[in-house]
């Protein structure tokens, strides 16, 4: 039996799990960084109605969920349609450090800022030294 090869496919292949599809798109970008008693994500959503997103915590893992519908053409014939569409979907895995109950969540150009606070316990803290070294005089 002979098999065809096809080294397109497997281009397309690798692309769709890179690029993403219209029904499964490429997951959404993220920054992360700490600055003080926070820690910060932001997530790029463009074109993303604010009621379609969607964030749920459970056992340290954050899960965002945002959909973007496909532009209703009203009968028009789509010429180009680059923009992915559907529902994006990211997980982030929250350290002990951070408080999860206190998250901060806006949305703002097209971009997600969460805000987590670091737990207080995680905060570095001073400790004081002291010495038994030194005798202190008694009067009497």
């Amino acid at each position: 039996m002979l098999m065809r090869t096809d080294p397109f496919r497997e281009l397309d292949r690798l692309t769709q799990q890179v690029l993403g599809t219209a029904a499964r798109p490429a997951a959404m970008p993220m920054d992360a960084w700490r600055h003080g008693d926070s820690f910060y994500i932001c997530l790029d959503l463009p074109g993303i109605n604010p009621d379609s997103i969607d964030l749920t915590v459970e056992q340290n893992v954050l899960t965002v969920r945002a959909e973007r519908a496909p532009v209703k053409s009203d009968g028009a014939q789509m010429i180009v349609a680059e923009r992915p569409y559907g529902t994006f979907t990211r997980q982030v895995f929250l350290g002990e450090t951070l408080d999860a109950d206190h998250i901060a969540a806006d949305y703002a150009a097209g971009v997600l800022t969460l805000t987590i606070p670091v737990r207080e316990a995680a905060k570095p803290r001073t400790i004081q030294v002291t010495s038994s070294d030194t005798k202190q005089a008694v009067t009497a």
